[in-house]
């Protein structure tokens, strides 16, 4: 059992029964899956860098990266039905605890000027959404082998209803969020 998954079991579901008033423990909100989302968009000229990137999103993450295809051609970005665009990964159970504890306790302090993240990705059922503009704050990344800085995108799914449930969650998961 990972650090943060401990942490939930001893400290997260007792605190958010408490506040919430929980009776069973099985309503306590959980953490679902994260997914992780790179968009390659410029990969419809060069396809190497699909390559690259899917690399790079499998070192991260510690999964192997699915390529997503165009689902409709659009001639303004030239891209055809088919043409891959993009990579993901959807992390659960182990591998999901393990990647948030990272995130949280190693990649996000790496930010320059970093101040906490904004507690407004939240998606009205308890789902939060993360940008990060480069990959670079990642510790598995060489510095030395990125040819240009790569955004991507980090869902967290959970269990709670409310936006105000996930919250809490995540903060008592020990999620940085920026204080107004």
């Amino acid at each position: 059992m990972s650090r943060l998954q401990e942490r939930y079991v001893s400290e997260v579901t007792p605190a958010l029964r408490k506040e919430f008033g929980y009776r069973n423990v099985m309503a306590v909100p959980k953490l679902k899956k994260i997914v992780v989302n790179m968009g390659l968009g410029e990969a419809t000229q060069n396809v190497k860098l699909m390559e690259v990137g899917t690399g790079e999103l499998s070192r991260i993450t510690g999964q192997r990266a699915v390529i997503c295809r165009a689902k409709k051609s659009i001639a303004q970005f030239k891209v055809r039905q088919g043409m891959p665009i993009g990579t993901m990964v959807t992390l659960r159970g182990q591998r999901m605890y393990e990647f948030l504890d990272r995130l949280i306790s190693v990649a996000l302090p790496r930010v320059r000027d970093f101040r906490g993240v904004s507690a407004r990705g939240f998606d009205g059922r308890g789902n939060y959404t993360l940008g990060v503009k480069d990959q670079l704050m990642f510790l598995e990344i060489d510095y030395m082998k990125v040819d240009k800085e790569r955004g991507m995108n980090i869902s967290v799914v959970t269990t709670a209803r409310t936006d105000e449930e996930g919250l809490k969650l995540l903060q008592l998961m020990g999620m940085p969020f920026r204080k107004n």
